[in-house]
């Protein structure tokens, strides 16, 4: 897509060509470095470059004697009306008006497909998100982490990567069989009708009951007086399914869908921890060993045992890890790291999304995932959510029994407002979800500040076409230099998708559709003290129609920007 930014880069490139033609820059001189961006004060210009900067090294002179050389290669661009070198080295270009009536048009052209990139060349990229245990339904502790992943893998589509959305259903190991007990006392409540007592250590949650009413109608009374070895598995499987088929409807409800819900048994089971194990072995990064006692004082139980241990510490790790434990047993990491190489056969990159209390076993799985697979893999830290209602904690819920649940939280202030709430902080700093901000109409909120930019552009188009007004003639010269700050600011929602895939940043895009909903605000409101300045001016078709192609431009935009991460624009509000 030949947005202006793209054009002037490639114009710059050019223009570095001929001077590696005069011999003025080295052949094949590394320009990666190189970019392209609006300077931070809008009066140094549109565009600016830091090529001087970055290449004068290079070329054997300093940045400010390489600058003038460039400007001059680009003396000739048509819709560069000046350029300046300023501070150490920038060339600061200014454009011609015509430069952004052209955007705007491309806007209109490409519509719901501006913005989209080929950053990411095709290469495939896994993003595992979620993954909560199968113990209960989704509380809110899971929402921001789900949202952020959904919204990461929306943001690399667009830049061009194809991606695949992954759940790891950790349904093997203590917490399912706590799990499989825990249901199997609300089977017995359904089976007698006498209430079960549920003893510490287990799942007390009213959610469990209607999966013992489910368990009754399956099974009967068959297991009633059966022992556990009995009922255990075909309990335990059961309820995972149920619990899972929630999880899917709470996720449902927040619009996210994942293509690949992995098994963690099914990784056991089908051997992928003995593979894993082996190349690992081949390479000499097992081997039988005791850990370091733990710094400080040591727990009572601890004692010196031998144990098979990764070489995590020649991928960086502070020591290396445990896979199986003395008795042979595996331990989690021993899973995960045989459930990373299986995910990486399908995928070109990894990415995990993580709450950030498992921020301590970052660095083994990276150790790991490098030495099984050579792929990048990146985690993301997502921080904890503070419910408020008022500024006040928010009582825990009734059926969960110790959590506020996903499906309350979305049925009282709905799937947008928590999808874009949950993207108006970086995901690594804590946030407070105040119900009562969150739906408050006012520019402090910034899911409403966005949708409603984007209802009052629809109710300008519903008004433009009462009075005969299109944008589809509009002489686009007729926009000012105010009008063409709004265009300018749209032109770098294609820039905004590259930075925040590049970033694995998806709340980039909920930042800069904030700014862009603030700009057309203001210049919304100036139409309120001076009639002349309105969208429609009533004596004026020609700029009515020329400010309902701007109208319609910035409404793309944030439609595009809100589809990117799951959120639905608004029409009325």
């Amino acid at each position: 897509m030949p947005t202006i930014h793209a054009r002037f880069a490639a114009d710059l490139h050019a223009a570095l060509n001929l001077l590696e033609h005069d011999g003025v820059l080295p052949v094949g001189l590394e320009r990666r470095g190189v970019t392209v961006e609006p300077p931070r004060d809008p009066a140094h210009g549109d565009l600016s470059t830091n090529a001087a900067m970055v290449l004068a090294k290079g070329a054997g002179t300093n940045p400010r004697a390489l600058a003038p050389l460039i400007q001059a290669k680009l003396a000739g661009t048509p819709y560069v009306v000046d350029s300046q070198v300023a501070g150490p080295g920038f060339l600061n270009v200014r454009l011609a008006d015509s430069a952004w009536t052209a955007e705007l048009a491309l806007i209109a052209k490409h519509a719901g497909d501006y913005g989209r990139s080929d950053l990411g060349r095709g290469k495939r990229v896994n993003v595992e998100y979620v993954s909560a245990n199968p113990t209960g339904p989704m509380h809110m502790g899971h929402c921001r982490g789900a949202v952020v992943g959904d919204a990461l893998a929306g943001v690399l589509e667009w830049a061009g990567h194809p991606v695949t959305r992954e759940y790891y259903v950790n349904d093997a190991g203590a917490q399912v069989q706590t799990l499989a007990r825990s249901a199997f006392l609300r089977y017995g409540e359904a089976a007698t009708g006498t209430p079960a007592v549920i003893p510490e250590g287990l799942y007390p949650g009213e959610y469990l009951q209607a999966v013992g009413q489910a368990l009754f109608q399956r099974y009967g009374r068959q297991f009633l007086d059966q022992p556990e070895a009995v009922w255990l598995d075909p309990v335990r499987e059961f309820t995972v399914a149920a619990m899972m088929d929630t999880i899917r409807h709470d996720l449902a409800l927040l619009g996210i869908t994942h293509e690949v819900f992995a098994s963690e048994a099914a990784v056991q089971r089908e051997g992928r921890v003995d593979q894993a194990f082996a190349r690992l072995e081949a390479d000499g990064l097992l081997y039988r060993g005791e850990l370091a006692p733990p710094k400080g004082e040591l727990p009572d139980d601890w004692e010196p045992a031998e144990m098979t241990l990764f070489r995590s510490t020649a991928f960086g790790d502070d020591s290396d890890r445990p896979v199986r434990k003395s008795d042979g047993g595996l331990t989690y990491f021993g899973t995960d790291l045989a459930y990373h190489a299986q995910k990486a056969e399908g995928a070109d990159q990894l990415i995990d999304i993580w709450g950030a209390d498992h921020a301590g076993t970052v660095k083994r799985i990276q150790a790991a995932v490098h030495a099984l697979t050579g792929k990048p893999f990146d985690v993301k830290l997502v921080q904890m959510v503070r419910l408020l209602r008022g500024g006040e904690p928010v009582k825990m819920s009734k059926r969960s029994g110790s959590f506020v649940t996903l499906a309350e939280v979305v049925e009282e202030v709905g799937r947008d407002a928590v999808r874009f709430t949950m993207l108006s902080r970086r995901a690594d700093a804590q946030m407070d979800f105040d119900f009562a901000k969150v739906v408050e109409a006012s520019k402090d909120n910034p899911v409403f500040y966005v949708q409603y930019a984007h209802a009052r552009i629809a109710s300008l188009r519903r008004k433009a076409a009462e009075a005969g007004v299109s944008a589809a003639t509009a002489d686009l010269s007729l926009l000012d230099a105010d009008e063409l700050s709004l265009v300018k600011l749209a032109a770098q929602f294609p820039r905004a998708i590259e930075g925040a895939a590049i970033a694995r940043e998806p709340h980039r895009i909920a930042f800069y559709l904030y700014d862009l909903a603030a700009a057309f605000h203001a210049q919304w409101n100036k139409g309120n003290d001076d009639p002349a300045r309105r969208f429609l001016v009533a004596d004026r078709p020609d700029l009515s129609a020329a400010r309902l192609a701007l109208a319609d431009g910035i409404g793309q935009v944030i439609r595009n920007g809100l589809s990117v991460l799951g959120v639905a624009a608004a029409e009325e509000m």
